[in-house]
């Protein structure tokens, strides 16, 4: 199945759909009514995320202004049986902000204060709102910053990091979302307020916060955030290592987390994305390399001499044909603003692009990548690549036209493939970037009827009623027998009995 079929092969409410004026009504009994947004043309900029193959117009949109109203609308959509697609910035890359076209969409994008920053503690308390960059701009004045930082952070907001589990990059040395949080408030379906996770290193209890962390929205609607802060390091720096293939950057990957050394951030860039770039941001990127990696040292003025020394000496080995170490901090800012916008860059080039999200062994890398210029012959189409090496995870960006059918199909297909290869190679579909809509069908690869249960069986137990967010990541077992993907355990196929399409 291709992708842009997914959201008609997805189950939906009845057809008749819920009384949208009574739905309406109930609404504003609980929100002002600038809050609820139900005409045509005020639903249209919240028809899909940044994922735009994914378009379904919702029924009502609301955007809530506080923790109340949020419980007010949760209790009516209850009662009333309707579904509630949340959604933060809509930055998300893979659908899962997708509305359904009988729920309502409920955008918190207008809970965005900073309640309350600990310089002592280190931690923050944001409200979901808040742009994941707007955290680190208000932490500066104490010399703190938030690590965690997606490419899209001018932009993106904290509830949908908390959503996604986004990363960034420097999460190879602080971590992820969930390894940056230390506690969540938010409210259930039920409209009851859970608060997860504890200001101590442990709490009573099942500790559930890593489970709502990535859990894209299925589990229950975020109003409180209570993040780490780390100290701004007294230096940073950062080698641009080039290579003339992707075999040595790949190689060279390895033997730098192979040698103990764990980077602040570690990049890699081939040849399609530095071209693509370069004219863009100017970042003084290697245009003769097959592939470059970007790796940075931070710390002390001594601890980041020695690493660069040390990092340096292993790209040296692994064959790097340049290494060039920014020597102020303006050039570091300049060679991580080409990686940073290497997505807008795209557009110079190319009229869409879709970005891809999986995450395989580093051990893997130069051969999916060889893999994936096969790829680009069978399917005619460009792809360039630019991702956080240090942990494998890959975002390849497929350039295709919107405009043509035939280019939209083959852009899926395309990006089926790679998510495919990631798993076949050890790998999983999706790093950062959730499941959403866009990899419902590979998930049915990546895991047995059993473990897609156990999802199952976690989800009712916040939303009996699977009323958040439906028909996103978990597949049902009709799709994954129409997918077609049939696992095979001790020369047995699963659910023999399932008719195969």
């Amino acid at each position: 199945m291709d992708v842009s079929a997914q959201l008609r092969h997805a189950p939906q409410a009845a057809e008749s759909g819920p009384d949208f004026s009574e739905l309406i009504a109930e609404l504003h009994r609980g929100l002002p009514a600038h809050c609820v947004l139900s005409r045509v043309e005020e639903k249209k900029p919240f028809e899909c995320d940044g994922l735009t193959l994914f378009k379904e117009m919702p029924g009502v949109v609301v955007l809530p202004e506080n923790e109340e109203q949020i419980i007010h609308v949760l209790k009516t959509c209850k009662k009333m049986g309707v579904p509630v697609v949340p959604r933060g910035a809509g930055t998300g890359l893979s659908g899962g902000a997708t509305p359904h076209s009988q729920g309502v969409l409920l955008g918190v994008s207008k809970l965005n204060k900073i309640r309350h920053i600990d310089p002592q503690a280190a931690t923050a308390i944001v409200e979901p709102g808040v742009r994941n960059l707007a955290v680190s701009e208000a932490a500066a004045a104490y010399g703190l910053y938030y690590a965690p930082d997606p490419s899209s952070q001018i932009a993106c907001s904290i509830g949908g990091n908390v959503a996604e589990n986004a990363g960034g990059v420097h999460c190879l040395k602080y971590g992820l979302t969930v390894h940056n949080v230390i506690r969540l408030r938010i409210v259930t379906i039920d409209g009851d307020i859970l608060e997860l996770g504890a200001d101590a290193p442990d709490a009573p209890g099942l500790n559930l916060l890593p489970v709502f962390i990535g859990s894209e929205g299925m589990l229950g609607i975020v109003t409180e955030v209570k993040v780490k802060l780390i100290p701004k390091p007294q230096l940073a720096r950062v080698i641009m290592a080039s290579f003339a293939s992707v075999e040595a950057a790949g190689e060279a990957v390895k033997n730098i987390i192979g040698s103990g050394i764990i980077p602040a951030g570690l990049e890699m860039m081939d040849k399609r994305a530095t071209h693509m770039v370069e004219p863009f941001v100017k970042a003084g990127y290697d245009l003769d390399a097959e592939a470059i990696l970007l790796c940075e040292s931070d710390g002390t003025e001594t601890e980041v001499e020695d690493e660069i020394v040390r990092m340096e000496k292993v790209f040296s080995d692994c064959g790097a044909t340049r290494l060039q170490t920014s020597s102020s901090e303006e050039e570091r800012l300049r060679f991580w603003a080409g990686r940073k916008n290497a997505f807008p860059a795209a557009g110079r080039i190319s009229p869409d692009y879709y970005c891809m999200d999986g995450t395989i062994p580093k051990s893997q890398l130069a051969y999916v990548l060889n893999e994936m210029v096969k790829m680009e012959a069978k399917y005619q189409l460009g792809c360039a690549n630019v991702f956080h090496a240090g942990d494998g995870n890959l975002h390849p960006l497929i350039l295709f036209d919107a405009n043509d059918p035939d280019s939209v199909r083959r852009a899926e297909d395309f990006g089926a493939d790679i998510l495919e290869l990631c798993i076949k190679v050890g790998g999983t579909v999706t790093g950062e970037h959730g499941v959403g809509l866009e990899k419902i069908n590979q998930m049915c690869s990546q895991f047995t009827r059993e473990e897609l249960d156990a999802f199952t069986a976690l989800k009712k137990a916040f939303d009996p009623d699977m009323l958040l967010n439906p028909t996103k990541q978990i597949p049902t077992l009709n799709r994954c027998a129409e997918y077609g993907r049939m696992h095979v355990h001790g020369g047995q196929i699963a659910f023999p009995d399932i008719e195969r399409f």
